[in-house]
């Protein structure tokens, strides 16, 4: 299901914009700041959501109100099919992919000896089979140039207890980027990790005390919990000319934490 906006402009990257960039998971959040920010930069977006169509819709509507490029595209990252279809809505719409930005996820903390195969498969197969099929297809389709940015977590630095099923699944994104870089040898398709520390969103607030969140706010040095923009300037940086001789490598915005 494809939702585009009511934008004129039918022409691609040739005709002066940066390019064409997909978010998954982007319909809140990190992800939709991520949007926002690469549409500010001159990207044709493509704002992936799994199942809140309503705020997919809506930041594609303010979007294109400013004059931006977008689409909104139903995917389920854990299935190949939902992934192709996603790369397929892209080109037809807005033209050859040329930034991949790996933000869908999911975080439920609870310790190991009490994880549900349910929990272990559905964290599994959105973390890092999501990341897989999205990683498989840019491989093919990917323009020649572009830039992938994956998500990992501070948390895997600070081994905390309830975290070894979703810090196993961030662990598996490190090691994809670190060698999916080297596959794209000639190419010039750079790959790199975002691992944010505690960031202030629904994912990481939902269950946590007041007391909690405080907690977590002071650990970092800078004393205060990151904010979704701080992410997507990272973002930003990373699929940049800016960052031209950054490959294969984990950036740790977590504010000194780890």
């Amino acid at each position: 299901m494809t939702h585009p906006t009511t934008s004129t402009s039918s022409t691609t990257a040739a005709a002066g914009q940066a390019g064409v960039a997909i978010i998954t998971g982007a319909s809140r959040g990190i992800g939709a700041d991520i949007a926002r920010r690469l549409a500010h930069d001159g990207y044709a977006v493509v704002v992936n959501y799994a199942s809140r169509s309503t705020d997919a819709d809506a930041l594609v509507a303010s979007l294109a109100a400013d004059g931006h490029r977008a689409i909104a595209v139903k995917a389920d990252v854990a299935q190949s099919a939902d992934v192709q279809r996603l790369f397929d809505e892209a080109e037809s719409q807005l033209g050859k992919v040329d930034v991949l930005v790996n933000n869908a996820g999911i975080l439920t903390t609870m310790p190991l000896a009490q994880t549900s195969d349910e929990l272990y498969e559905s964290t599994f197969g959105v973390n890092v089979r999501g990341t897989f099929n999205t990683l498989r297809e840019a491989g093919k389709r990917l323009n020649d140039g572009g830039r992938i940015v994956n998500f990992s977590s501070t948390t895997l630095a600070l081994n905390l207890p309830g975290y070894a099923i979703y810090n196993g699944t961030k662990a598996a994104v490190e090691a994809f980027t670190r060698v999916f870089a080297k596959e794209l040898r000639g190419r010039q398709i750079r790959v790199n990790v975002v691992a944010p520390g505690p960031v202030a969103t629904d994912l990481f607030l939902n269950g946590k005390t007041e007391e909690q969140v405080q907690q977590f706010a002071k650990m970092p040095p800078l004393e205060r919990l990151g904010q979704t923009d701080d992410i997507a300037k990272v973002v930003a940086f990373l699929v940049s000319q800016e960052s031209g001789w950054v490959n294969g490598q984990v950036l740790r915005a977590n504010g000194g934490l780890a």
